[in-house]
């Protein structure tokens, strides 16, 4: 493959472009604060021009929480394929997953707390689907480090787990993070931590 073509394919699609910048304005003014016309204006386009790809802001709101869902429960399935055996290198590496979508996609994590309940009924229970298999995968995970530790227990501990992940949004204003290498060290931190904690 020749450098221009590596650069193309590295290149997002105008629909990725589309979904980013709609992500991003949806979490700075909410749903309804954004306009069509200036997601077109976001990627430099008209607001007609983004019905050849959505059919309107409902469909992109969709796409965004569905995808990212989808995403991680993806993510988290390849790192527990891939590991080594050791369920400690699992939790590991699924904790580190999570933390670079907290420190890579705030938009989101802003967007799901927002706008969930603007999704349509088959829409949102297939986000609730998706985030609940995603939760028992980590369950499972931590019960094998954490062997004793009842299944309840562990599941409330995943959530807290995330609730702290997911706090990302509130570190620093909008585009800007403190140090992302050493955030994301002190919140792997903080999450076996937590789970430590739980198996005491």
């Amino acid at each position: 493959m020749t450098a221009n073509a590596a650069a193309r394919a590295a290149a997002p699609t105008r629909r990725e472009q589309i979904l980013r910048e709609a992500a991003r304005l949806f979490a700075e003014r909410g749903f309804h604060g954004v306009g069509v016309d200036e997601i077109g204006a976001a990627v430099g386009i008209s607001g007609p021009g983004l019905y050849r790809h959505f059919p309107g802001k409902d469909a992109m709101l969709a796409e965004l929480l569905v995808g990212i869902s989808e995403r991680l429960l993806e993510g988290g399935r390849r790192r527990v394929a891939a590991a080594d055996g050791s369920a400690d290198a699992v939790l590991d590496s699924l904790i580190d997953g999570h933390i670079d979508f907290a420190l890579d996609d705030r938009s989101l994590i802003t967007l799901h707390d927002r706008e969930l309940d603007r999704l349509r009924d088959s829409d949102r229970k297939l986000v609730r689907q998706l985030q609940r298999r995603y939760v028992e995968l980590w369950v499972q995970v931590v019960r094998d480090v954490y062997q004793g530790l009842p299944e309840a227990e562990a599941r409330a501990c995943v959530h807290a787990v995330f609730g702290l992940l997911n706090s990302t949004p509130h570190l620093s204003g909008p585009g800007q993070l403190p140090r992302r290498e050493a955030t994301g060290a002190l919140l792997h931190r903080l999450a076996r931590g937590a789970f430590a904690a739980a198996a005491d």
